[in-house]
């Protein structure tokens, strides 16, 4: 079956994600930094194929970098993380979208200087599992098989905290190994080839980012086990990135890059059956390798009827929460950096690890986040307030007073 279109020769992708591995202690094969950077250089934008990279490949489709007067080639698309992460440190590209944690294990581990400077979506993930399974909640994830797009993610820290709030260990062995009914197996896939490997059989579920989600509910007949946003309300996932050497050469392009992203973001809240027009392969522009109607789940498919049926535990736990599949929000709230950092410090990753347990949340979000340029966007968009997702699974940008403490949020979590 089709899933999935195959742009990138599998040989190669071996080879290249090779250089890299996100907590195993590999030593890259392209360690050098960015060189200095010209008044004319080019905006380069790197990007996984998942939905969190909407608001690069919007801001790039709807001219938003051109008006801004940025030299921005068409984002290219890498099949995982490893490669995209080598390739940014590289300086193959200079202003993209990784996940939060990877910045993290870059910036204290391996000590490149990158910098977040927003996010660039909320939500957006969800633990999805085989349809005839009899997987309904993180209890039934002993003995169980189940894969994460790298261990410096969202996705891997959440289903832990997941699987050992019901008492359940997380291990990290060979895949396929024998594991004991109280442990849950975790393995490193990169996410276009999850759902291909769900219906083989190879595993008995995964957590990532859409498309591959609803992809696999649509293709493949999966079922949701439950949605990130659901666990995390509103939560970060992938984060805007670029070089501080970059940021403090050429401040006004970043600047003027910031502000495409955070229009982006604006208009998908108000246009999301756009954006998933735009984002598809076979009707859009084909930035993302999966049909129009995966899309559209992905923007408009969080369907109270259909994920509340039944008895807990259930996809959504939290209907009172009022978000959506996925969100679009710009500003970097302080208080889950912290979060993701003390998080982090408590999560099982293959490799070393120990640079975790010495970060000071405070300190190191302080040192991490330069959120500057999108105050100065959303300051000048007239943005006050946060964007949030309406009752009907389309979004609207909620404008608040100017002068509330509208930078500052109480983080929401729980499992359920």
């Amino acid at each position: 079956m089709d899933l999935i279109s195959n742009s990138m020769d599998r040989r190669s992708f071996i080879k290249r994600s090779a250089a890299i591995t996100f907590g195993a202690g590999a030593t890259l094969l392209s360690p050098f930094r960015a060189e200095s950077n010209s008044p004319n250089q080019e905006l380069k934008i790197g990007y996984i194929p998942i939905t969190d990279a909407t608001p690069l490949l919007i801001a790039y489709s709807l001219g938003f970098f051109k008006d801004e007067g940025l030299n921005v080639p068409k984002p290219v698309m890498l099949r995982s993380w490893t490669v995209l992460a080598e390739s940014f440190i590289g300086g193959q590209f200079n202003f993209t979208h990784l996940m939060f944690p990877i910045p993290i294990w870059m910036r204290f581990k391996q000590k490149f200087p990158v910098k977040v400077l927003a996010w660039d979506h909320t939500n957006g993930s969800a633990l999805t599992v085989s349809g005839d399974s009899n997987i309904r909640g993180f209890a039934d994830l002993g003995g169980k098989q189940i894969a994460v797009p790298s261990w410096y993610s969202t996705h891997n820290y959440m289903v832990q905290m997941g699987i050992t709030a019901k008492g359940l260990k997380p291990v990290i062995k060979p895949q396929g190994s024998k594991i004991a009914p109280d442990e849950v197996n975790l393995f490193v896939l990169p996410p276009p080839e999850m759902p291909p490997a769900l219906l083989g059989k190879k595993m008995d579920g995964f957590i990532v980012a859409e498309p591959f989600n609803a992809l696999a509910e649509l293709k493949i007949k999966a079922k949701i086990m439950r949605f990130t946003g659901d666990i995390w309300k509103n939560h970060p996932c992938c984060v805007v990135v670029s070089n501080e050497n970059l940021i403090k050469e050429q401040p006004d392009m970043i600047q003027k890059a910031v502000n495409a992203v955070v229009r982006a973001q604006l208009w998908c809240t108000k246009n999301p059956d756009k954006a998933a027009h735009i984002l598809s392969r076979d009707k859009g522009e084909g930035y993302l390798p999966v049909n129009e109607d995966v899309l559209l789940r992905v923007f408009t498919g969080y369907d109270l009827q259909e994920y509340l049926a039944g008895s807990p535990p259930r996809p959504i736990m939290h209907p009172d929460w009022n978000i959506g599949r996925i969100g679009f929000q710009p500003y970097p709230y302080p208080s889950a950096t912290k979060f993701i950092v003390s998080q982090m410090a408590k999560t099982k990753v293959e490799g070393d690890s120990q640079f975790l347990s010495l970060l000071d949340p405070a300190k190191a979000t302080a040192e991490l986040v330069d959120d500057t340029f999108v105050k100065k966007a959303m300051k000048d968009m007239s943005i006050y307030g946060s964007f949030e997702p309406d009752s009907k699974n389309g979004f609207s940008s909620q404008q608040s007073d100017q002068h509330s403490d509208h930078f500052v949020r109480e983080e929401v979590i729980e499992i359920g």
